[in-house]
């Protein structure tokens, strides 16, 4: 979302403008301007300087009373400050003032004063309603950002030092959530990614099975005719496995398992993270936890140079149909400890190895540690997962 808080729905433009101590600050055009998504989520928090401190912007959704778009701005300063906005239709805790001099504003705007370290919440009704009083009881940013956190990490949960690919992972679950998937008809591979991530994050399976069948068909034609079957297509069919499994079809899941050994996939990873964000997180997927035939690969793609000596760990990574594993790797001086706990699911557990980092090590122990060996610079990768 752009400073100027520029929502795509029914309703006018709406930017917002801060009357500090010392000038009119308009966040779309100010230097000072930082934009993130807390913890990765759909919660976006803009900062904008303001004298001895920051005024503080988080906008967020909400599915009460028809749906709402929440506009939080909190003053991090110890003066009073106050904030303008260009739509009126706004739903509020109490009446707008009127706009204040010194700033040529379009017509309706509105402004509502914020005393030091306090917070004014607004709200755009998405259902047209114009300005009205702000229904009570709606759940904070903080509490927002805690809901998109429980839900994404349903389906696996990254702590590295890579702070960035950690969020990166959140963000695009959170977008497939929002968006749902592509229709099989425009990216069969994509439909089946984005569903197994909707299902793995609590979704139910049966009603997109029908249109997992259709995607499968085209996927299937798509790589028979051009024989063209490279590392998406392992991932697409280990993803629609999970989906299967999860309605408990062991009868289409071994009709899958017979269409991919027809095809002879090739699951090996390219170096570069693909463009499309549902593509790039199969790719993150696969580099952290890659599932295959003869069980499930660790790191195949080496180590960061930056994790090199850094403790992480990964929850719930899909392992089979039904199981996942979490693991975590502690550093003994310069050898690597793995820790690891399955949870197959209906299947059994797998054989776990890490050709690249431990070619000697494996194992099918439901839990288990294992140090490994001295590290080399041949098992390790200068790049980081998003392959940047």
């Amino acid at each position: 979302m752009p400073a100027s808080s520029d929502f795509v729905i029914a309703a006018p433009r709406l930017d917002w403008h801060i009357a500090a101590d010392d000038r009119w600050h308009s966040p779309e055009h100010e230097s000072s301007v930082r934009q993130r998504r807390i913890d990765g989520t759909a919660v976006v928090e803009t900062r904008a300087r303001v004298p001895d401190g920051d005024a503080v912007q988080r906008v967020y959704s909400v599915a009460d009373h028809g749906g709402l778009t929440v506009i939080e701005v909190e003053n991090e300063s110890p003066l009073p400050i106050a904030v303008a906005f260009t739509n009126g239709n706004l739903l509020s805790q109490r009446p707008p003032a009127a706009p204040i001099e010194g700033i040529s504003l379009p017509a309706g705007s509105v402004a509502f004063p914020i005393g030091h370290r306090s917070t004014l919440t607004v709200a755009i009704s998405h259902n047209g309603m114009g300005a009205g009083a702000l229904p009570a009881g709606l759940s904070t940013a903080a509490a927002v950002v805690r809901g998109w956190l429980n839900t994404t990490e349903r389906a696996g949960h990254l702590l590295t030092p890579d702070t960035e690919l950690n969020e990166r992972v959140i963000a695009i679950r959170c977008e497939i959530a929002l968006d749902g998937p592509p229709h099989p008809d425009d990216d069969a591979v994509g439909f089946i990614l984005a569903v197994d991530q909707l299902v793995r994050m609590g979704e139910k399976a049966g009603p997109f099975l029908p249109q997992l069948a259709y995607a499968l068909e085209l996927v299937a034609r798509a790589a028979s005719s051009s024989g063209n079957a490279d590392w998406s297509l392992a991932a697409t069919f280990n993803a629609a496995d999970r989906v299967l499994a999860t309605e408990s079809d062991d009868r289409a899941r071994t009709d899958l398992a017979a269409i991919r050994r027809k095809l002879g996939i090739d699951d090996e990873l390219p170096s570069k993270a693909p463009i499309d964000a549902v593509r790039e997180l199969a790719w993150i997927e696969q580099r952290i936890v890659a599932p295959g035939a003869g069980g499930a690969r660790l790191l195949i793609a080496g180590l960061p140079a930056a994790w090199l000596g850094n403790n992480f760990e990964v929850f719930n990574a899909p392992t089979s149909g039904t199981g996942v594993v979490s693991y975590g790797v502690r550093w003994h001086g310069d050898r690597p400890a793995v820790l690891w706990d399955q949870s197959p699911g209906s299947d059994a557990p797998v054989v776990l190895t890490s050709p690249n980092l431990a070619p000697q090590w494996q194992s099918a122990e439901a839990s288990g540690e294992a140090l490994w060996d001295k590290y080399n610079s041949n098992q390790y990768t200068a790049t980081n997962p998003r392959g940047r």
